[in-house]
């Protein structure tokens, strides 16, 4: 721990700024007491209403989807409909608790800590934002919840019913339990999930302390040193509300370990019929405290491994595997740890390396699907009428794929032809493993893209090729071969076709599973109305053009016949256009 130069001069300034500090904590507690009930009323009575409007929907369809699906198994299936109904009726209350707690949390904490953000370096007229920030943003945030979770409940959930009923492919088995397994299946839970539940909340009381006095230590030290949130004194109001409510932290991540503890012990159920051993359900049932008590020596950077027993739960647990996975996890705590020391030493490796957020990777995504639209529709790839048919009835299945496929498909040609180590997601930007999202959604995204980068590299396409996939995107069914014969593909090469089809499929794939995250339908919908405003001005700044040149050139009957018919238009193109900007969405 070292004091830096100028300490006393820091530690002045830091006095000095105390009372401002209360009177900030002062005022973004009276916005917080104002601003809260507002946003739990639209957050429960939206959400609320949601619920309980689509609750009977939701349950016959789910009932009907399961019912009808191949991917279950007889016996399975019979199990999964004899216990539908508890989760489908618990869900009302389930979800507006939720709903409670999650618009008081927000309602409480995004004025306070807006109300800290208007002292910024970047902010003029602080008094004024003190004031104002953090009060109608999160009123709208609210409403934004309120839409996302109906775009969830209305969309999302029955696109996720319909895949579950849908045919199965060829080769897949569909998944079934066998009944001679039961029994031993419902003993090793009677006493699996009350050992476990005991087992892993002693340890995280157990370990709660040292999470409590780890963290205080690493923000006093980051105090001292003047690191992390204290690197510039107007950082401080953070630092001291992370201090205080650090032991709200330490709280939540033990409630946390409680309620993970039993469905963990109830996992012992899925390596008994695995397994077909009760001896191996009842050796995962003490195995799970020993991985559990190593996860959290991990996360506190205390002893490696743990010394709770750790029996073998599986057969084909070989030495070698379990070695390899002993290795693997103590080079992920070494890296950890040269990072965190490393981070520790050296403020400006911080800022030499970019750590990207989810949502500058969900901005990128919806920013280049925005200029590919103006493109297609330059390239009149698509038109009026896909734009009409998704904001007026709702049809966006087809540009809700293609458009963010063919953006994806960019971003891997571009990323193959730089030899980059990531994905070349801009000019200036590159995304890696290193500076990449720690979200799992993220990782489960860059990983397969990676992947189809490399493929990608090795087929070394030409700008004919690549021209050629943005119409094949847009306009193909991308099923078999055949059906890029009618878009002239310069490649004869079959094997070339299916590699490119199996990539096209799989980027399809996983921006359809990306189409059922709540905050997609919203913003995809923003950008429809964009480029719908944007095709309507083309569409009628063309029109005049016309016009003007039927004036020129055609009779004076004609010529009123064509400024009727072009008045039309134009009054039509004009109402479809303040409509569309009436709804303070472009």
């Amino acid at each position: 721990m070292r004091v830096p130069a100028g300490f006393l001069a820091w530690l002045w300034s830091f006095l000095c700024f105390l009372p401002f500090f209360f009177l900030l904590l002062l005022l973004g507690l009276v916005k917080a007491t104002i601003i809260c009930p507002l946003v739990v009323g639209i957050i429960v009575i939206g959400n609320s209403a949601v619920i309980i409007g689509l609750w009977i929907a939701h349950f016959l369809w789910t009932f009907y989807c399961v019912a009808r699906t191949k991917r279950l198994g007889l016996v399975l299936k019979i199990l999964v409909l004899l216990l539908l109904p508890l989760p489908l009726i618990l869900w009302p209350v389930i979800g507006i608790v939720a709903s409670l707690l999650g618009g008081f949390g927000y309602g409480f904490f995004a004025p306070l800590i807006a109300t800290f953000e208007a002292v910024g370096q970047n902010v003029r007229d602080k008094c004024y934002h003190c004031f104002v920030d953090g009060c109608l943003s999160t009123i709208n945030g609210s409403c934004t919840v309120v839409r996302d979770f109906t775009d969830f409940c209305f969309h999302s959930y029955f696109s996720y019913m319909d895949e579950l009923s849908e045919k199965v492919p060829e080769g897949e088995k569909p998944i079934d339990i066998k009944l001679s397994r039961l029994p031993s299946c419902l003993l090793v839970i009677l006493i699996g999930v009350p050992v476990d539940v005991l087992m892993i909340t002693a340890v995280a009381f157990w370990k709660s302390p040292f999470m409590l006095f780890k963290g205080w230590k690493r923000l006093l030290e980051d105090l001292i040193g003047r690191e992390g949130p204290f690197l510039e004194t107007v950082c401080v109001p953070f630092a001291a509300l992370a201090i205080i409510l650090w032991p709200l932290g330490v709280i939540g991540a033990v409630l946390g370990a409680i309620v993970s503890s039993f469905f963990l012990g109830l996992y012992s159920a899925v390596i008994v019929h695995q397994e077909d051993s009760l001896f191996m359900g009842l050796a995962y049932v003490v195995a799970v405290v020993s991985l559990f008590d190593e996860y959290v020596n991990d996360l506190l950077y205390l002893r490696e491994g743990s010394r709770l027993p750790r029996p073998r739960y599986r057969k084909n647990m070989g030495d070698l595997d379990a070695d390899e996975s002993k290795n693997g996890i103590k080079n992920r705590r070494e890296n950890s740890l040269e990072t965190r020391l490393s981070s520790q030493r050296s403020r400006t490796l911080k800022l030499a390396i970019q750590q990207y957020k989810p949502v500058h990777v969900w901005d990128w995504l919806f920013k280049s699907s925005e200029d590919n639209g103006r493109i297609l529709l330059r390239d009149n790839l698509i038109n009026i009428k896909d734009i009409e048919a998704c904001l007026m009835k709702g049809d966006c299945k087809k540009l809700s794929i293609k458009l963010p496929a063919l953006s994806l498909v960019q971003c891997l040609l571009a990323s193959a032809k730089s030899d980059s180590s990531g994905l070349v997601i801009s000019d200036d930007a590159e995304l890696t493993r290193i500076n990449g999202p720690r979200d799992k959604l993220f990782e489960w995204l860059i990983g397969p893209l990676l992947i189809m980068k490399e493929q990608i590299k090795q087929l070394q396409l030409d700008e004919n090729e690549e021209a050629c996939l943005k119409r094949i995107i847009m306009k193909c069914q991308n099923e078999k071969l055949e059906d890029w014969d009618d878009f002239g593909f310069p490649s004869n090469d079959n094997l070339r076709r299916a590699q490119l089809q199996g990539i096209i499929r799989r980027l399809e794939g996983i921006v359809s599973s990306m189409t059922r995250i709540p905050t997609f339908r919203r913003r995809f919908m923003n950008l429809m109305k964009v480029l719908y405003v944007e095709a309507i001005q083309a569409a009628a700044s063309s029109g005049h053009s016309r016009g003007s040149s039927k004036f020129k050139h055609a009779g004076k009957s004609s010529n009123e016949n064509g400024n009727r018919k072009g008045s039309r238009n134009e009054t039509e193109n004009e109402s479809r256009l303040k409509t569309c900007q009436s709804e303070n969405v472009v």
